[in-house]
């Protein structure tokens, strides 16, 4: 299991003009291969008379999962370049549909992966690019006597409050990166005088919004 990847949000679109031809991206974040194929068939059947519906998709811890197809296009005019958006942007578990409507002028093959590359990248960035993290869940339970001073630096740190339930104590339950756990821990106590008590709960993947990378 990755500590950490990047990854897109869940679903976007985006649609640009080139010498008279729609392009039109779609992306979308699959955990599966199944999960691809069913969105590229969605996409296919919605744009059923389009030109091309040309895709690409990268799947796996490891990447091991890599498709693209051009479609009826020139061969590597069109699902190679939307695969190496995919990859220069070091995206798992992306599916990437790009839909063409010709319009009349023919864009040879430099124009066509020029064509492909940028509405990829540009529907990538519509979409939103999310750096998935695997951090460790840990509840702080303290007296009602900590509530302001705790909730007040735990926001001004770097480890993320998922929740806070208010019983006969205050619970915590917040989120600390790999390895930093005693280090939280050690620091709470701190601050509270050791008036504190832990529990571990499970690791679950956090996400975080990042600034897709420009093309």
């Amino acid at each position: 299991m990755l500590t950490s990847y990047f990854t897109v949000k869940n679903y976007g679109e985006h649609e640009i003009n080139i010498q008279k031809s729609r392009f039109i991206g779609y992306v979308k974040r699959v955990e599966t291969e199944e999960e691809a194929q069913s969105f590229i068939q969605s996409i296919q059947k919605k744009h059923h008379d389009a030109t091309h519906n040309c895709f690409a998709y990268m799947i796996g811890d490891n990447n091991q999962i890599q498709k693209a197809n051009d479609d009826g296009e020139p061969s590597g005019t069109a699902g190679i370049p939307i695969l190496e958006v995919i990859k220069r942007q070091n995206l798992k578990n992306t599916a990437v549909v790009v839909t063409r409507y010709f319009g009349g002028i023919k864009l040879g093959a430099g124009g066509l992966i020029r064509a492909y590359s940028q509405t990829t990248a540009e529907a990538i960035k519509a979409t939103g690019v999310v750096k998935r993290e695997l951090m460790q869940g840990i509840a702080i339970k303290v007296d009602y006597t900590f509530i302001g001073q705790l909730e007040n630096e735990l926001r001004n740190s770097e480890y993320i409050i998922d929740s806070i339930d208010y019983q006969e104590k205050v619970t915590f339950n917040i989120y600390v990166q790999d390895g930093e756990e005693e280090a939280c821990k050690k620091w709470i106590i701190d601050l509270t005088s050791d008036n504190v008590s832990f529990e571990m709960l499970d690791s679950a993947y956090i996400e975080k919004e990042v600034d897709s990378t420009k093309e």
